[in-house]
């Protein structure tokens, strides 16, 4: 049961990365449509970013306290919802007065406060449904899905729309995602005891060797954070400067990737789309190898070494990989260390997602919250320091940053202790 779980909200990972990378892909219809300025575009593709980045905290707080399966489903039927709108909001009544910018920021505005709980709240159901043996790897299947809908969504998403028009699409995912809300409504619980699915020789699995009066799955569910502790752990600020480090080299490749491929390396538009994709291809591989990786480690060594073992290995072979990319010459060659950079970046973050229960199942919506907000914040300056770089130094220098950026992701990994719980 644990591992249709699992799949479940890989699933719904995935549906995120769709649902953002939506409007990109079909921005040139819409802009043709209004008469909408590239300016404004970019403002408008900038809300869905806005309402992303300062919602994270909230929505794993409220999964903290209530409960994750309701805020999840919650969150889920929000964003689809709003995804759903996305296609009607040039008609609304508030467009008379404001204009049809307007209305398409202020949907994906509310749209991004919506997603911004999901990775959070599915966080921390993996604590609850994943023994401390299998946790890393269950994490980065579920993570994996963002990687799945990055490769998914420029496939489907054209597709549909050149078959039915730029509004089909919106409304199919957002009527997608009803049907995911209503799964993780009837089909999960917070709790795998909770789950008549589930039997006794799994939930032992779950359980592990953790005694019952010490076990996440023991005690009450709602919690309330202890935000001092919280606040105060080195683990926490470690993970924190991590995940900003680690997301400042990964916007690269979601924003100025495919620019990079065709003004600097010269590379055609149709192997551009090729390449602007790979990166979400390593993030499916490595990602789920990279957890298994962990869990291994940490059996043999201990959470602590373990997970810091693979965060290090992972980060390293990225900024070697972002480095000799950057000044290889060969663009077949270089375009294929850039793609495994992305690939072994995904898969050092996903060893953060799992620390996160690792320091506390029973705070981890808050903690992800927390580390996913300073996340979010590398990545509304990622493209605006690449491009600051590439101007006055060149691209070569940009990317060389971005490994800086990269290696003291590693170093914040001094500061974080998977052994050492809040609890």
């Amino acid at each position: 049961m644990r591992w249709r779980i699992v799949t479940l909200l890989a699933f719904v990972a995935g549906l995120t990365y769709i649902d953002r990378l939506n409007l990109g892909i079909l921005a040139k219809y819409i802009q043709e449509e209004f008469q909408l300025p590239t300016q404004t575009m970019g403002w408008i593709l900038g809300a869905f970013s806005l309402g992303y980045a300062w919602f994270h905290l909230p929505g794993g707080w409220l999964a903290d306290r209530f409960g994750p399966r309701r805020i999840l489903a919650a969150a889920i039927l929000w964003f689809s919802a709003f995804t759903a709108a996305t296609a009607m909001a040039p008609t609304f009544l508030l467009v008379k007065w404001l204009g049809v910018a307007w209305g398409l920021a202020i949907v994906r505005f509310l749209m991004g406060i919506g997603e911004s709980a999901a990775i959070p709240v599915g966080n921390k159901m993996m604590g609850y449904w994943l023994g401390s043996k299998e946790r890393a790897f269950g994490t980065s299947i579920f993570l994996a899905g963002v990687g799945g809908g990055g490769v998914i969504a420029p496939l489907l998403i054209t597709w549909m729309g050149k078959e039915w028009g730029w509004r089909t699409p919106f409304l199919a995912l957002g009527f997608i995602g009803v049907f995911a809300a209503l799964a993780c409504y009837h089909y999960v619980t917070d709790q795998p005891q909770g789950n008549p699915r589930v039997n006794a020789a799994e939930l032992a699995i779950i359980s592990g060797d953790r005694k019952p009066e010490s076990s996440s799955l023991s005690g009450p569910l709602r919690t309330r954070v202890p935000w001092l502790r919280v606040l105060s752990a080195p683990s926490i600020w470690g993970l924190m400067i991590s995940h900003f480090c680690l997301v400042y080299p990964a916007y690269i490749f979601f924003t100025w990737f495919f620019i990079y491929l065709v003004k600097v390396r010269g590379v055609t538009v149709s192997k551009a789309g090729f390449w602007g994709s790979a990166p979400f291809v390593a993030n499916v591989c490595l990602v789920p190898l990279w957890g298994w990786l962990s869990d291994r480690a940490a059996e043999k060594l201990g959470k602590r070494r373990g997970r810091r073992a693979t965060a290090w290995t992972g980060i390293a072979c990225s900024a070697l990989l972002l480095w000799s990319g950057s000044h290889t010459v060969s663009n077949p060659l270089a375009l294929l260390q850039l793609t495994l950079a992305a690939g072994f970046n995904f898969a050092a973050s996903a060893v953060l997602w799992t620390t996160c229960n690792d320091i506390s199942t029973k705070s981890s919506g808050s903690i992800s919250g927390i580390m996913t907000t300073f996340g979010s914040l590398g990545g509304l300056a990622s493209p605006v320091v690449t491009a600051a770089v590439a101007t006055r130094m060149g691209w070569t220098r940009a990317l060389d940053f971005a490994v800086l950026v990269t290696a003291i992701s590693g170093l914040a990994w001094f500061f974080i202790d998977a052994d050492r719980t809040i609890e």
